[in-house]
């Protein structure tokens, strides 16, 4: 039980300091206080014979009906970014996304035992401290009554934080009004960094998103002191659109002056900005590189919180943040991700975890899976923190171009005895996968090329469990579903596979401009902005009977139907009518292989709904790319075990320093230092 304490904490280190947004940021304030009660999660227990799915269910339960509950804060009793005010007969409660202490990941990962709580007050009120459990229960530790100006420190054990659980702290104003000057989470340890902590390269990576990177910038030179244990902010344009060329540019950068760098390169892809940063944190002597995505919006104090957290860690240590949605900014994307070693494809710790959860709907405090400790493969690189020391051991991304890099690397680092921690507290804001559809179009082949490199490279099953049954269905589904422009690249991605490893670093430059040249032999690739570019729909008998629903073929009945299927698209002629004019035009949530597969010709609006698809049956392509697909699939499944082979012993080469030292000496076009 923790115990108020008066102990000095001008001798303890910050380990986490409590923050507020801007009090323009009205729609993220539930991340940082709520004022909504909440009692926790009441489970049934063992003994009464529930299963583990009736915990779920019944945690998931409560969370739906205490939602209501989760009530924002008033923005305008923010006062800064450290403090705010709570009116006579108001509370406030700090469990939330930012605020609240993860304590599990602090126990398991660290030295750390006891943490210090301290909290600075003005006014009449009481402070409560609560922790959790890996269950999400809640139980009250400690209180204190708080008068006038003064100094609340609370010593907190973290023993009991085996598998789950966070502290936090509410501010109770009843007996008058209180003010929060400021609250910090304290350690009594050294960092295993030493006393001065480490130095991160704070790199992003970018292809024509000059706004984004100009705003991030700007929010990071406002945040200055984050700057103590960032060696360098290193951007890696990639683009025709240079950052360095924005009007602000000057003035932005100013804050920053002797700690900001610009690389302009080729374009290499995701992987080849992402080493580079890797790359250059090695030359400079940093500690770490924080690899960071270009359309993102940061919280500066996460960049603060990921290094600290690295420091403490008992062993070198990938940490990464956590995504929340661009567009509806308390909606959690993602917060923990493994790869199914089956599948070698992305997945959840865990079958409860609700991605797509709104925080600001069902708070930290009644979310019961969020209490869980959640244990990954790795980190998106829209976030991710990387010790060079690990970079020296294990080597750079391997260069993947675009998709699985990140997968790749974690796995590879785990592989070595390095863990990959997705650290609560620290997260930013990015473009939500919902808006976006890159498994079709050009993104095909890096799809399906580097899914395979990473079974086999990592998989540990013989012939990469489902992976190869898996890819030979994508081929199937997106010839039937007229998208012969993305089959195209996914046969490319296959081809050059089965070629083996040698052609990764030359592939960089050279493959995409070769898949996106040959776009303009497919209508399925042709985006037109204005749906009245293309003939009216007609159809000499309705697409559908009754109420428009299209539902997929029943599982028993999957394999006669998709003979049929494949029959008909393979050898029955096309419509005339359906040559001039579509059948029929689906939304892009209609846009299943099931429903497009059923017509001859069709309009499809693309995921961001900024134009439209003409996709057109052509018996011919669907003969020829099965009949390719088939080829291949079966070349790979006769030399898994030798290109497994090949793939794995070259890996490290492929990876190593003085691989991509080739590759950026032929592509580096120009360098800027502010």
């Amino acid at each position: 039980m923790s115990v108020t304490t008066t102990v000095d904490t001008s001798t303890l280190r910050t380990l986490q300091r409590v923050i507020l947004p801007d009090a323009v940021q009205t729609d993220v304030i539930p991340l940082y206080v709520d004022a909504g009660a909440a009692t926790g999660v009441q489970l049934p227990t063992r003994e009464d014979g529930d299963s583990s799915k009736t915990f779920a269910q019944a945690a998931a339960a409560q969370e739906q009906s205490k939602a209501s509950s989760s009530q924002p804060a008033d923005a305008g009793d923010v006062l800064g970014r450290h403090s705010t005010q709570v009116a006579q007969g108001k509370s406030l409660s700090f469990g939330t996304y930012f605020n609240a202490f993860p304590a599990s990941y602090w126990r398991r990962w660290t030295e750390l035992r006891t943490v210090y709580l301290s909290v600075k007050t003005e006014g009449e009120g009481m402070i409560v401290v609560y922790k959790s459990n890996a269950r999400g229960v809640i139980q009250r530790v400690d209180a204190n009554v708080v008068s006038g100006r003064q100094e609340s420190v609370f010593e907190l054990t973290l023993n009991p934080f085996g598998d789950g659980g966070w502290y936090w702290f509410d501010l109770d104003a009843s007996r008058g009004d209180l003010e929060l000057v400021e609250a910090n989470w304290l350690g009594d340890i050294t960092p295993r960094t030493g006393d001065a902590g480490g130095k991160a390269t704070v790199q992003i990576t970018t292809m024509n998103k000059v706004s984004y990177c100009i705003d991030n910038i700007r929010v990071l030179g406002e945040n200055i002191d984050v700057f103590d244990s960032v060696k360098e902010l290193l951007i890696v344009d990639q683009g025709t659109d240079k950052v360095q060329d924005h009007p602000d540019f000057e003035e932005v950068v100013a804050p920053l002056a002797g700690k900001f760098r610009i690389i302009n390169q080729g374009n290499l892809g995701g992987s080849g900005g992402f080493a580079r940063g890797m790359y250059e944190s090695v030359n400079n002597g940093s500690d770490y590189v924080l690899l960071l995505d270009d359309d993102v919006v940061v919280e500066p104090e996460s960049i603060l919180r990921l290094i600290t957290f690295a420091d403490y860690c008992k062993n070198p240590t990938i940490v990464g943040g956590h995504m929340f949605d661009m567009y509806d900014r308390t909606v959690l994307h993602a917060f923990g991700e493994v790869v199914n070693p089956w599948r070698t494809f992305y997945d959840r710790p865990h079958d409860d975890m609700s991605l797509g959860h709104d925080l600001g709907r069902s708070n930290l405090r009644n979310t019961h899976w969020l209490h869980r400790r959640v244990d990954v493969d790795y980190n998106g690189w829209w976030m991710c923190l990387i010790p060079t020391e690990v970079i020296n051991k294990i080597g750079l991304s391997l260069p993947l171009f675009l998709k699985w890099d990140d997968a790749e690397y974690g796995l590879r680092a785990k592989e070595a005895g390095i863990a990959t921690v997705s650290f609560p507290g620290a997260g930013l804001w990015h473009v939500s996968w919902t808006d976006k559809d890159d498994s079709v179009g050009w993104q095909a082949y890096f799809h399906e090329r580097n899914r395979l490199i990473t079974a086999l490279t990592h998989s540990p099953f013989e012939k990469g469990g489902s992976v190869m049954r898996e890819s030979l269905f994508l081929d199937v589904k997106h010839a039937l579903s007229m998208q012969y422009y993305t089959e195209e690249g996914r046969l490319m991605a296959l081809e050059d596979l089965l070629s083996g490893p040698e052609h990764l670093h030359e592939s960089l430059s050279e493959r995409l401009p070769v898949i996106r040249g040959k776009a303009k032999n497919y209508i399925d690739a042709q985006l037109k902005s204005d749906i009245d570019a293309y003939p009216a729909p007609k159809s000499k008998k309705p697409p559908f009977k009754g109420r428009r629903n299209f539902s997929p073929p029943s599982y028993g009945k999957l394999l006669p139907w998709a003979a049929k299927t494949v029959g008909r698209q393979a050898f029955v002629p096309v419509d005339e009518q359906a040559q001039q004019n579509p059948q029929i035009q689906l939304s892009y949530q209609e846009n299943r292989w099931w429903t497009v597969s059923r017509f001859d010709s069709l309009l499809v609006t693309n995921a961001e709904g900024t134009g439209v698809f003409w996709y057109k049956r052509d018996p011919k392509e669907l003969r020829s790319k099965l009949a390719k697909a088939a080829s291949l699939h079966a070349k790979l499944f006769k030399d898994w075990a030798k290109l497994r082979a090949q793939y794995r012993n070259a890996a490290q080469d492929v990876a190593s320093y003085e691989a991509w030292k080739n590759t950026f000496d032929k592509h580096t076009e120009s360098e800027l230092t502010r």
